[in-house]
């Protein structure tokens, strides 16, 4: 596998950051992304996540759903959040967005990584 490719349910810029971490914060329940939830805290990245990241040997990936649909000019509608696995230009889906949304911490995330890898 050549890399992990995590696309967020979310668009990128800075207004919808803003909007995102409100959002997280005053209305948790009703926040659309789950794997920005369970890998970010308000500001910044979850300690446990970043170190997992950072020593993973396979590359990753992390693009919101904008960025994604323009890098890999999908035709077919996916739902979000979603993890890919990429080799040879080609993507198949690794961990579905109904799974990742079970998710309630970083480490239940690392641990299905590590598993869905092997």
């Amino acid at each position: 596998m050549k890399q992990l490719v995590f696309v967020y349910n979310a668009n990128s810029g800075w207004h919808n950051s803003v909007v995102d971490s409100l959002h997280k914060v005053l209305s948790p329940k009703t926040y659309d992304c789950n794997l920005c939830s369970v890998t970010f805290g308000v500001f910044s990245e979850k300690e446990v996540w970043r170190k997992f990241r950072e020593e993973m040997s396979v590359k990753m990936v992390f693009l919101h759903k904008n960025e994604f649909v323009e890098a890999y000019k999908v035709q077919e509608k996916y739902k979000f959040p979603i993890i890919f696995k990429e080799e040879n230009g080609v993507i198949e889906v690794f961990l579905k967005t109904e799974k990742i949304n079970t998710l309630k911490t970083p480490q239940e995330l690392i641990n299905l990584i590590k598993s869905t890898i092997k």
